[in-house]
């Protein structure tokens, strides 16, 4: 009879990844694993296969957290000018408080692993498209509801602040200078008037 587990798998992939995004996945070693989870090996791959099946879903649960975070924000956020704000404010709020300057665990990613890994470009492009569809459809409703001009262009507008907060993720690991984050971000959400 197999012995019961003696860990939670939600908290081990929180580890994994919190350990993946630090260090990435070339650089984080299966003994950096065992380590930082505090499981033996065994349990590891029992659990959760090798290194890359564990990478795979510490991202996975990545992904979902945040795109699970970001439909609460623009649920919850009737002023699309306020939803944005509050988004970018909470980017520049993160890479203030980091010390270890992570930034975006998908940036990261996407820098480290593509060109290369077919599989994992996949995953990237569904995700981009995801959540570039949250920010185009945050800017139509804020077109219907009249907040914003009809004459903007949801998609347009949309794929823009995505590619600006992205781009404040990656800026902010070289320089995370609050003041000039914001000045960026200021910038960038003027197309919202």
């Amino acid at each position: 009879m197999p012995r019961p587990k003696q860990f939670c798998e939600e908290e081990i992939l929180n580890k994994a990844m919190e350990l993946f995004w630090q260090k990435g996945f070339h650089a984080t070693s299966m003994q950096d694993l065992v380590l930082h989870l505090g499981i033996n090996r065994a349990s590891l791959y029992d659990t959760f296969g090798g290194k890359e099946e564990l990478f795979d879903k510490a991202f996975a649960h990545y992904r979902k957290a945040v795109g699970g975070w970001l439909h609460q924000l623009f649920d919850g956020e009737p002023s699309v000018k306020m939803g944005f704000k509050k988004l970018f404010d909470k980017a520049i709020e993160e890479t203030v408080n980091d010390e270890n300057r992570k930034g975006c665990f998908v940036v990261n990613t996407t820098t480290e692993l593509i060109p290369g890994n077919k599989k994992m470009l996949q995953t990237l492009l569904d995700n981009k498209e995801t959540v570039e569809n949250l920010f185009i459809g945050y800017v139509q409703k804020g077109i219907n509801t009249g907040e914003l001009s009809p004459s903007k262009n949801a998609q347009e507008v949309g794929l823009m602040l995505f590619a600006l907060y992205n781009g404040i993720r990656v800026l902010a690991k070289v320089d995370s200078n609050p003041d000039k984050l914001q000045k960026v971000v200021n910038s960038g959400l003027s197309v919202l008037d």
